[in-house]
């Protein structure tokens, strides 16, 4: 199953399992169980300290499905898939933990973890070319781990075709808590942990307003919030990050080839390297907060504040703002009503759930098309719905998309509504801009990618916005409030890449520090 160069790197890992570890395997007679066992008879081969059993008697368990537990314990840590693709890495972690390995988290996490009371049986949806994926399913495993209250299996959609459909998912990871819908996209341990513990928004937000003025406070966590973090501290100044997630958007994004110096790397492990650099240098990183009003000071030396979604203020002699944007909605009627039953937003995460089906994109720029392109490997058909009167994507993408056979490419359309039977979508509706007919088009899922829309709501009213909702700023970044900056997306500044939030960032926290040492 694994080639000598992964046995060989897997084998160097498992030397840190100290740890008993028992697999036990569910099978049948499948291709599936077949792949399984072979991937289960070479990990047993890596390790001493690994035992393979098959369960042949055990009725209450997918088959294909195999559990990890630590021997002695009771543990009950699932896999009903194969983890190979985005979640190898969940495996590898998850026999580590499992072995004995310490998780590289915070032991005040650990504490809030270990005492959860109650019975807590996840079930997580999830496919293999899913790079928000396999956040939830460490996240949740190694809640499995330190807690025996917590039951946890990682279902492989693709495996199990028929109770996806029964159970109508249509988005992952989609994660279900006693039977009941828990949450769906990528959600990390804090999150998961906030979600159980009630009584942690009341602490967070007494101990975040306890806590002294920011020389530089800085509100988003992406490149942009993560560059200005890094620049503000190496200044020597006492530099905070509000973040409701760090990495922003960059944590949705698959591929990134065109940042300066790195040949490639995907967004998830971009994001965690703008972490790592940032808390290298000191910067306090607050996650999980989200920002609900900017209050500029009411006199001179006064600090700027912050007021939380938690009901905490934060507050900063200055503050950047790197909120970034989020995907841009189509708003039309259905959209809402079967967001994650059909209607998605991720091709890669949610692609695989739709092969062998009929789905439409909207949207005819790289975003939209590149998603037809990858849609078209999968899906029975594509129809790619643009408003302009041509695509607006990159010459080379637009020939490879009227290269494939199962696309069908409509410009000057205009979506009017996104169908469906009350449960799941069965069609999309367009106008044809020319004629005014409108078309009606059956299908089972609709991906949009219209672009992005500034995060920017909560700052009406306090400092200038354009027409198109982002923070009006100068060439220094500063904003119309003295002693507030931004960067990135949110802004006025031209071109939404990461190389150019980045440095917008670095320009903000140097605009910031000028500010201070002339104030």
């Amino acid at each position: 199953m694994l080639d000598d160069s992964l046995k060989a790197q897997l084998k160097s890992y498992l030397e840190r399992v100290t740890q008993p570890i028992e697999i036990v395997a569910a099978l049948d007679e499948t291709p599936a169980s077949q792949e399984m066992q072979g991937l289960l008879r070479d990990i047993e081969s890596l390790s001493e300290h690994i035992t393979l059993k098959l369960d042949a008697d055990r009725q209450d368990v997918r088959r294909p499905s195999f559990s990890l537990q630590r021997a002695g314990t009771a543990m009950d840590l699932r896999f009903a898939a194969t983890p190979m693709g985005h979640e190898f890495t969940s495996l590898v972690l998850a026999l580590l933990q499992v072995g004995g390995h310490p998780p590289k988290i915070g032991e005040e996490l650990i504490a809030q973890v270990q005492g959860l009371q109650g019975e807590f049986r996840f079930e997580i949806f999830m496919s293999l070319t899913c790079h928000n994926c396999p956040d939830v399913v460490q996240a949740l495993n190694l809640m499995a781990v330190l807690n025996p209250n917590v039951h946890v299996v990682t279902i492989d959609g693709a495996l199990f075709r028929e109770e996806v459909e029964r159970r109508e998912i249509m988005a992952v990871p989609m994660v279900f808590l006693n039977g009941e819908l828990f949450g769906q996209g990528r959600m990390d341990l804090e999150e998961i942990v906030a979600k159980l513990d009630t009584n942690r928004g009341a602490r967070d937000a007494e101990a975040l307003s306890a806590k002294a003025p920011y020389d530089v406070l800085i509100v988003g966590g992406g490149p942009a919030g993560a560059a200005a973090a890094v620049y503000a501290a190496r200044k020597g100044i006492r530099t905070g990050v509000l973040a409701e997630r760090f990495g922003g958007q960059v944590m949705d994004t698959l591929g990134i080839e065109n940042y300066i110096s790195v040949l490639a790397t995907d967004g998830p492990k971009f994001a965690q390297a703008l972490e790592s650099h940032a808390r290298a240098y000191g910067v306090d990183i607050m996650n999980l907060q989200r920002g609900e009003k900017l209050i500029p000071p009411s006199q001179a030396g006064e600090p700027i504040q912050v007021q939380l979604a938690n009901g905490g203020v934060v507050r900063g002699r200055t503050v950047i703002l790197s909120t970034g944007a989020r995907w841009r909605n189509v708003n039309v009627p259905g959209e809402q009503e079967y967001r994650n039953k059909g209607v998605a937003y991720c091709p890669h995460c949610d692609g695989p759930l739709f092969k062998g089906k009929k789905v439409a994109v909207i949207g005819g720029g790289n975003s939209g098309v590149e998603a037809a392109i990858d849609l078209a490997g999968l899906v029975e058909h594509v129809t790619l719905i643009e408003f302009a009167d041509q695509l607006k994507a990159d010459a080379v993408l637009v020939k490879k998309l009227h290269s494939l056979p199962n696309v069908t490419v409509h410009t000057n359309a205009q979506t009017t509504e996104i169908n469906g039977d009350g449960s799941k979508v069965t069609g999309l509706t367009f106008k044809d801009r020319a004629t005014e007919a409108l078309h009606h088009v059956p299908l089972a899922g609709v991906f949009v990618q219209i672009g992005l829309v500034p995060n920017t709501e909560w700052l009406k009213g306090s400092l200038e916005l354009s027409r198109f909702g982002e923070i009006v700023v100068d060439a220094k970044g500063q904003t119309s409030v003295p002693g507030v900056f931004a960067a990135g997306d949110a802004t006025t500044v031209p071109y939404k890449q990461i190389v150019i939030a980045a440095g917008d960032g670095a320009k903000a926290a140097l605009s910031a520090f000028d500010h201070l040492i002339r104030g």
